[in-house]
């Protein structure tokens, strides 16, 4: 088995090799190839020296490549694994403080941060597919690569490619509940409703028994992910909604709170991209430590954990037609009903080793179906502008968004982010019939 890591000069990627490792005989892994761009060869030369002293660790007769080559990377591959970001951190830390100096939230994946993302990545994304088409048509592509929800729908249509998006959200729950009831995670079962970084638990089973209430009137806690400031949430709130928000609803429910904390870090320069260069600085001052031959726990501050356990289940049980249910980024086809059949939705599915079912989910209450209608249809649009560079949709698309507040705030904000990234937008900059738009 080949697996391919498209993004393997990432500071996740010991973390992904952790859990390929520890896998290594069930999935029968016998070449693992990282591939970078030119811009990310620096790190890629750290992390194939790293990677080297793990597998050399666990004692394993795994072949090891660092390429720049993405098409000798993808060949025959049986997985093809992305977790790229394009115009790196300095691009990510632009999009966070063009939000910020107009007003509103600087989010990686929310939000004008999120969508000035998508514009960058899905061509991107779409150019590795048609490599996969042509030289690996039978690989999984499993998606990490944010916004995930975007990016993956992109994928499903634009692009004949067998693609599952992934998140470490889910994940992070189950981990989070099997240790508040003290049992084992297939103890606990989820209902997940929504897309990526929008989802809500519907229902919460430990042992058969529901335990929802105990979130919903402040008994235990929910997860919180590390890289989302914590305010609480609102006892009241939460009885009338019926169900158990994710951390990125704060961006939605908590909007002034987290607004008023960010403004004040973009006055200091200490957004959150300023603290994730200063980690990322740190984890590769790490990595190329000679005696260095695991994946360090400095790691877990950088925001992604448990995401290759993640990534190794879902491979596992692809490998071994397990049936297994994930919570997955994948095409609706009905399963959520107010939302479009070929939408990207994020569900728990069946994973067999040919295809990935969708549970069906049906009508959902107006309380969720209101803001999840919204950004979806922010979603839809913002996929169309990428792929097409149509500056209309991506003005569509910003002016729809729940955290921007007015069309004039809108075209201020995309005027300044399509110049800053005109690099990476080609597709808007283009020669176009009847002259440049």
């Amino acid at each position: 088995m080949k697996i391919t890591v498209i993004g393997g000069g990432s500071s996740y990627t010991p973390e992904l090799l952790e859990g390929i490792l520890e896998k290594r005989e069930l999935l029968g892994v016998t070449e693992i190839w990282l591939v970078d761009v030119p811009e990310g060869q620096e790190k890629l030369s750290i992390m194939e020296k790293l990677a080297c002293r793990m597998i050399k660790k666990a004692g394993l007769s795994i072949t090891l490549t660092a390429t720049l080559d993405r098409q000798a990377a993808i060949k025959d591959a049986s997985y093809v694994i992305t977790q790229i970001r394009v115009g790196q951190l300095k691009m990510r830390r632009s999009d966070e403080y063009i939000s910020l100096k107009h007003g509103v939230i600087g989010q990686e994946t929310t939000g004008a941060g999120g969508f000035m993302k998508a514009l960058r990545t899905i061509p991107v994304l779409l150019d590795i597919c048609r490599d996969i088409e042509k030289l690996a048509p039978d690989a999984w592509l499993l998606n990490f690569t944010n916004p995930a929800g975007l990016v993956t729908e992109a994928i499903l249509k634009h692009s004949s490619v067998k693609v599952i998006g992934l998140c470490n959200n889910p994940i992070n729950y189950y981990k989070k509940f099997s240790q508040t009831y003290n049992t084992d995670m297939d103890d606990i079962s989820i209902t997940f409703v929504g897309i990526n970084h929008l989802i809500w638990i519907t229902e919460l089973y430990v042992k058969g028994k529901s335990r929802i209430e105990d979130i919903l009137t402040g008994v235990s806690d929910s997860y919180e992910a590390r890289n989302i400031p914590s305010f609480g949430w609102d006892l009241d709130f939460l009885q009338s909604l019926q169900a158990i928000p994710c951390g990125y609803h704060k961006y939605y429910y908590q909007t002034e709170q987290l607004l008023d904390q960010q403004l004040e870090q973009y006055r200091n320069n200490e957004t959150r991209a300023d603290q994730v260069r200063k980690v990322e600085k740190e984890l590769f001052e790490l990595y190329q430590d000679p005696s260095l031959d695991e994946k360090p726990k400095a790691l877990e501050q950088r925001g992604g954990a448990y995401y290759s356990e993640a990534a190794v289940r879902l491979m596992t049980s692809l490998h071994t037609n397990s049936r297994h249910i994930h919570t997955l980024n994948v095409r609706n086809n009905g399963t959520i009903s107010c939302l479009p059949d070929d939408s990207c939705i994020e569900v728990n599915c069946v994973v067999e080793s040919h295809r990935v079912t969708p549970l069906q989910v049906g009508t959902v209450s107006p309380q969720i179906r209101g803001l999840l209608q919204v950004v979806k249809a922010y979603e839809e649009l913002t996929v169309e502008a990428a792929v097409t560079g149509d500056k209309g949709l991506a003005l569509q698309a910003l002016t729809l968004h729940p955290l921007i507040p007015s069309v004039d705030k809108a075209k201020a904000i995309l005027e300044e982010m399509l110049q800053v990234n005109r690099p990476y937008l080609p597709q808007f900059y283009q020669e176009k019939q009847g002259g440049h738009q």
